[in-house]
């Protein structure tokens, strides 16, 4: 036989330290991948249906209201009262068709007003366990006008306290109510306010009451340092919705509406009373506008 010819034995491989080392890296590496999907920390589950993303309901059954004195209709009616029959969110009469009207069954029974005139953002996580207790299917959120009207602008309340305020409220209204939508409209733009409400001589007095002092104050003044005043402001209001924005698209049961910033209101829709506060015609406004978002298919 030729050294060509003889059969060629299998070849014993020889794992030295560094070799068996490999190996067992390789199957532990092997046995964490396996254990990873098996557990469901990053692999798929055969026949094990995905969790479903919450559905947001365009007909709830019931509404609780929480904010300020916009929400509780402040001036709407008569002077320096709350009017919570025109509130846009819950109110009772027929001219302003609030959202509760156009949306719950029984509203005088299924719907709740805890704004309150005055109120902050630091109010909201008081007003929230209030409504907790009613178990509501609707939250409707609008607040945070009071803190860019302050006395002056240095009162302000700064947007990280702003902030840290609403994700408190949203954080125990979601622990208490896992199900429940929350509807927040944006803060109105309180320079559009000024340009609007200064055309009424009437207005611009009562202003002097000492309404808004940090947009409101001294209404005819023209001059670079109240513009650069009013400007500072509406970038604190802007950076108010910024925020509601931000963590409120962090829940799939909430929807922010920016037209309520947007919205082109004339002095028509102000309180006759002091030219700030929505009138009945505002009133109706707002409730249309929230009306659109709600019952929106998609946010």
């Amino acid at each position: 036989m030729t050294r060509t010819d003889r059969p060629v034995r299998p070849r014993r491989i020889r794992f030295g330290p560094r070799s068996s080392r490999t190996v067992a890296v390789a199957s532990a590496l092997v046995i964490a991948l396996t254990s990873c999907s098996a557990d469901g920390g990053s692999g798929h589950h055969p026949g094990k249906p995905a969790k479903p993303a919450p559905v947001w309901h365009t007909d709830p059954g019931s509404i609780a209201a929480l904010g300020d004195s916009i929400t509780a209709g402040f001036d709407a009616c008569t002077l320096l009262s709350d009017c919570p029959q025109v509130s846009w969110a819950t109110g009772t009469d027929p001219k302003v068709d609030s959202l509760a009207r156009r949306l719950v069954a029984r509203p005088a029974t299924h719907s709740w007003n805890f704004a309150r005139t005055g109120a902050l953002m630091s109010d909201l996580p008081g007003q929230v366990t209030s409504a907790v207790a009613r178990r509501p299917e609707l939250v409707t959120v609008l607040i945070g006008a009071n803190d860019a009207c302050r006395r002056d602008v240095g009162a302000m309340t700064p947007k990280a306290a702003f902030r840290a305020d609403f994700a408190r409220s949203m954080k125990r209204l979601r622990k208490a109510l896992p199900h429940t939508q929350v509807y927040v409209a944006a803060v109105p733009d309180l320079l559009r306010l000024w340009s609007e409400g200064r055309k009424n001589p009437l207005g611009k007095q009562v202003w002097k009451l000492g309404i808004c002092g940090s947009m409101l104050r001294d209404p005819d003044d023209l001059t670079k340092a109240a513009q650069d005043r009013r400007a500072t402001v509406r970038a604190q209001v802007m950076a108010y919705n910024s925020a509601l924005a931000e963590v409120c698209g962090k829940d799939p049961l909430c929807r922010f509406d920016k037209s309520v910033f947007d919205y082109r209101f004339s002095g028509r829709e102000l309180s006759t009373w002091d030219w700030f506060h929505p009138g009945t015609r505002g009133q109706k406004e707002l409730a249309e506008l929230a009306f659109r978002t709600v019952t929106r298919a998609r946010p």
